[in-house]
């Protein structure tokens, strides 16, 4: 599954079953950066040559009162981290420039995601990569820098979207606070 320069083809990297979406609400005051509340979508690709592979899309600045109501919601921006981030792990970590994802439909509190990226900055090999899949909900993560409880977490979280039915899990890295539907 190589093209001829030693590089991946685009269908050696297929969308395999077992991923996620989840939502970040984070600030960085040293840099300017407001509170706001963006998306991550993990997605799991087949083993390449017996390896592990994924695709992950970061920083998605999906607009939703309801995280309960994401169909329809979409972003495609043209260059990296402006404002979204693709990037395709397999034997290290490759940037792609530009990103097309939609929320095709969502079932209870899992979403159908339809996403391109296209545009490889670090010589993986495919110039595009193509996903269709359905993505479970992991929750939110808030990681404020003046939040310091989960109580007033929950509160920051509820001016984006909202919370109800919601509960606290363990960060297991004690930098922020969680939360998943009950």
């Amino acid at each position: 599954m190589a093209d001829d320069k030693g590089g991946l083809e685009a269908r050696a990297l297929i969308a395999a079953e077992g991923g996620g979406w989840s939502g970040l609400l984070f600030d960085n005051p040293v840099i300017g950066l407001s509170p706001a509340l963006t998306w991550t979508c993990s997605v799991p690709l087949e083993p390449v040559r017996g390896e592990r592979a994924a695709l992950d899309l970061d920083w998605l600045p999906w607009a939703a009162a309801d995280w309960r109501a994401m169909a329809g919601a979409e972003v495609s921006c043209a260059s990296f981290a402006e404002p979204a981030e693709a990037s395709v792990y397999f034997r290290g970590h490759h940037r792609y420039d530009r990103v097309a994802v939609r929320v095709a439909e969502q079932r209870g509190d899992r979403i159908r995601v339809v996403a391109s990226v296209s545009g490889d900055i670090d010589g993986l090999g495919p110039d595009e990569v193509a996903v269709d899949t359905w993505l479970a909900f992991r929750g939110f993560t808030v990681q404020l820098s003046d939040v310091s409880s989960a109580a007033a977490a929950l509160d920051r979280l509820s001016a984006f979207t909202v919370t109800d039915g919601l509960a606290e899990v363990d960060d297991p890295r004690g930098i922020a606070f969680r939360f998943q539907p009950r």
